[in-house]
């Protein structure tokens, strides 16, 4: 029989798993920490009673991608639960840019530039399901959809702030710019348009919801279904060298490259390991989990209404920011992220204490203490929020490596999106998930089609390997 290990129960990990399992392979999971999920999980945090997640929080790109929504993960425990509004971009007037899932009540609430709004992404959201099976693959590859693909495509080369300028408003501008900021790039380069395009139209296809009792639920349910395989998962297991694992015929790598590159040791190429040792990780988060009384008292009706809000100001604060840390300076005011998930699970409250997720983008492995900033940026728009807060817990972004140990210098997304490396992760190859090793495959993040909660890049990985057992 066929046998697999895979090194690391993170989203991507466990998808390898379960793909192989799928296929009859024999498949142990070994995962360093104490609990699996990588990046998806979810505790008490700040006060008893009050869920957290730990880093992935919100799934525009789960409940659309294609592998996760072939394994039925309803039925092992998996609710998707959706917020009245998706997401919102307060703005300093007391205005603010806002997206639920019917694009025509987003284009309405964008009057003057709604027309342009429906006509950028209304094709994208109605095709998104074709167009998903050729995104979520790697560059190079035979597209199944080329038009729908060449449509997207025209788009996503452009740098955000040319994309942008479609819009006149600066709540249709901010919006944008947000959504866009989530590429962890200066927004001016080319290609930076790409990933808010693809998110902005899987939320008008699928919406931005959360997963009913934390994203610890999506893990549960990967592991339920590696297990109804006959598949294992050991944790506590550190894996410092390929000669400690036992003869297998396939070994998945849930790693950064160059975690990876230390693994596999001599036996990988010179080519392969100088591009592993190469690669380029993206600037840090600095993680704050908050226990608010009462919620948040935004100054704009529909953030109170929000499971996703982007702190940033206007479209050219946003764009100064990004810079900013991307050349390695702490900007006054960063941009931070906020998810509001008892707005669509109440479950995750106690009481009248609601968590709070934020994190702000920082510089690469920062080490100062961004806490204050990110309260800073909520009482910029939620006046009063800092008597209401009643728990907090901080993960410093010199921490993140600890938690996972993928996220280097505070790098959540496992890599830089450089136009180079958002065609070309982990490395330049027909095959980029190939380490050059015959049967280990990286598998992680760093490969395509990058980060989110989607386990694209196990699945991808995994059927890559089904090809050469």
């Amino acid at each position: 029989m066929t046998s697999a290990f895979v090194v690391g129960a993170g989203p991507n990990g466990l998808a390898a798993g379960v793909t192989l399992a799928q296929a009859g392979v024999d498949v142990t999971v070994l995962e360093a920490a104490d609990e699996i999920g990588g990046g998806t999980r979810t505790s008490e945090l700040t006060l008893p009673g009050v869920l957290h997640d730990h880093c992935a929080a919100v799934h525009p790109m789960g409940v659309g991608s294609p592998f996760l929504r072939s394994l039925d993960l309803e039925r092992h425990g998996v609710s998707w639960c959706w917020p009245e509004v998706d997401l919102a971009h307060p703005l300093d007037d007391g205005d603010a840019g806002v997206m639920v899932r019917s694009i025509e009540r987003t284009v309405e609430g964008l009057g003057p530039d709604g027309r342009q709004w429906r006509r950028l992404f209304g094709p994208l959201a109605d095709g998104f399901d074709d167009l998903a099976e050729d995104l979520l693959r790697p560059v190079l590859h035979l597209p199944k959809h080329p038009l729908r693909l060449a449509r997207f495509g025209s788009r996503a080369v452009l740098p955000a702030t040319v994309l942008a300028r479609r819009w006149r408003t600066d709540a249709a501008k901010a919006l944008f710019a947000g959504v866009a900021a989530h590429v962890y790039h200066p927004l001016t380069v080319p290609t930076t348009a790409a990933l808010g395009t693809m998110m902005i139209a899987s939320g008008h296809r699928f919406g931005w919801p959360v997963a009913r009792g934390g994203s610890r639920t999506i893990t549960a349910a990967l592991a339920a279904i590696l297990a109804e395989h006959d598949g294992k998962i050991e944790t506590g297991r550190r894996v410092r060298s390929l000669a400690e694992l036992p003869p297998a015929d396939v070994v998945m790598l849930d790693l950064a490259p160059g975690a990876a590159a230390d693994v596999i040791g001599d036996r990988l190429p010179g080519r392969v390991r100088r591009a592993y040792r190469r690669f380029r990780h993206a600037p840090g988060a600095f993680k704050l989990d908050l226990a608010v009384e009462g919620g948040i008292p935004w100054r704009d009706e529909a953030c109170r209404k929000a499971g996703t809000l982007h702190l940033g100001g206007p479209i050219d604060e946003v764009v100064h920011t990004e810079s900013e840390i991307h050349a390695g300076r702490m900007p006054e005011r960063p941009f931070v992220l906020v998810a509001q998930q008892y707005l669509a699970d109440p479950s995750r409250s106690a009481g009248d204490v609601h968590p709070i997720w934020t994190y702000a983008h920082v510089p690469h492995g920062y080490t100062g203490d961004a806490t204050e900033a990110i309260i800073d940026q909520l009482e910029r728009f939620a006046p009063g929020v800092r008597e209401r807060i009643v728990g907090r817990f901080a993960r410093p972004t010199t921490e993140m490596p600890a938690y996972n140990p993928n996220y280097v210098g505070g790098d959540i997304i496992t890599g830089a999106n450089s136009p180079m490396q958002v065609a070309m992760r982990p490395r330049i190859a027909l095959d980029p998930y190939s380490t050059g090793v015959p049967g280990v495959y990286l598998c992680s993040a760093a490969t395509p089609p990058g980060a989110g909660v989607h386990g694209m890049g196990g699945h991808n990985a995994a059927r890559s390997a089904l090809r050469r057992v």
